[in-house]
């Protein structure tokens, strides 16, 4: 069985860099003139000067959550899509609601690089248990998996009763979908007293699979691997077999960055997942997909050379309320900038019973005159009042979290 789904997944890291960049002007060049948000967004960019991770990280972020918003005012696809909308092959709707165009590429998504490494190979009958009307998840699945060349059975959600009476009259030897409804399956199979033990192999994605299901699928002789994606951006990372994290797709470059800004965080340190394709339909650079993850350290064991990140760790956006106003990573981002003696800032919201109390949390090495002054910031960009409390440098959790609501509500 071939190990890899092509010879770019064994690149020197600096070979794959450079075959970035050198893709990336045309790309922002194609953005700019072909997209009426990008056309914005990058005004005053020369593409021709953005060939390296340092150049990119100085383009502004464009978040997820700013799609609802820009697709409202500017339908569909909120001036970010890079052709003419009769150029798509499919166009779906998520829950937002938000509008995702699906390209006359073969593979549009990049799925099958993550379906290869689970061990989808051509001629494999699959079942794909993701929704296949107006949200996208089911082609997604499906366009891989035929790019691999398996035949594929459109299970979609529910009817488990039905779809494992499919299963053992049919006998596929692949399942992709949700964690949680392959269990269903198998609970449902065995409540019929259906033979679905064709099925050998899994690629999920969509939720998190708990290590403990993921345990249960190897007892009953299923290998079950892991994708992350998006309806936007395709397939961002995957597991392999050596099950060290998610090795990052070959057509994109993912970047993390600390919530609430455009900054990349040090290797390790956990951060908001930010993905630039190289996709001329659907171009998009430096998205904030709204996760968290860290860069995984060292080479993986599959052989794999590209960057591996750590999976889903949470959400990036932790805006809360505090005594009625809203407050955004993004303000604690100021405080930083405002105040570079400050290494790490982490806001703390505790109080019960609507007794809101507010702590900036701060890794520095100043003292006290250095505290009074924050405060005062705290208050001009919060407007509201709170306290300040400096630690160590490397003593606040590596978690991701900016703001951290602890309050009790019991």
């Amino acid at each position: 069985m071939t190990e890899f789904y092509d010879a770019l997944e064994t690149r020197a890291t600096e070979v794959r860099e450079a075959d970035f960049f050198a893709k990336l002007p045309a790309h922002l060049q194609h953005a700019k003139a072909n997209a009426p948000y990008w056309t914005k967004a990058l005004a005053g960019v020369d593409p021709k000067s953005v060939v390296s991770r340092e150049a990119l990280s100085k383009l502004p972020v464009t978040r997820k959550s700013e799609l609802i918003d820009l697709q409202r005012d500017n339908p569909p696809f909120g001036g970010l899509l890079g052709v003419p909308v009769s150029h798509l092959a499919r166009l779906f709707v998520s829950p937002g609601p938000i509008n995702d165009p699906e390209g006359p590429e073969p593979d549009f998504w990049g799925s099958a690089r993550g379906l290869f490494a689970a061990g989808f190979r051509k001629g494999d009958l699959a079942i794909n248990c993701l929704g296949h009307h107006l949200t996208p998840g089911g082609r997604i699945l499906e366009c891989g998996l035929m790019a691999l060349g398996c035949p594929v059975i459109p299970g979609g959600v529910g009817n488990s009763e039905q779809q494992v009476q499919a299963v053992a009259a049919m006998k596929p030897t692949g399942y992709a979908g949700t964690p949680s409804f392959l269990r269903i399956l198998l609970d449902k199979a065995a409540e019929l007293n259906l033979d679905v033990s064709s099925i050998k192999k899994g690629w999920v994605s969509g939720e998190y699979l708990p290590p403990a299901l993921r345990a249960e699928f190897d007892a009953k002789g299923i290998s079950v691997l892991q994708g992350y994606a998006s309806a936007d951006l395709g397939l961002i990372a995957y597991e392999t077999p050596a099950r060290e994290g998610l090795v990052v797709n070959e057509t994109l470059l993912v970047e993390i960055v600390r919530p609430g800004t455009g900054d990349p965080v040090p290797e390790g340190e956990v951060g908001e997942v930010v993905v630039t394709n190289l996709c001329a339909t659907y171009p998009l650079i430096r998205f904030a997909t709204g996760d968290l993850s860290a860069v995984a350290s060292g080479p993986s064991q599959c052989g794999r050379t590209n960057m591996r990140i750590k999976g889903w760790m949470g959400r990036a956006d932790q805006t809360t309320k505090v005594k009625g106003m809203f407050v955004h990573p993004q303000q604690v981002a100021e405080l930083a900038k405002r105040h570079p003696e400050l290494l790490k800032l982490r806001l703390v919201v505790s109080g019960e019973k609507g007794n809101d109390v507010m702590t900036l949390k701060a890794e520095t090495v100043g003292g006290g005159e250095l505290a009074a002054k924050v405060k005062d910031s705290l208050h001009s960009v919060l407007k509201l009042k709170g306290e300040v409390e400096f630690t160590a440098p490397g003593t606040l959790p590596n978690d991701g979290k900016v703001i951290e609501d602890a309050r009790k509500y019991d």
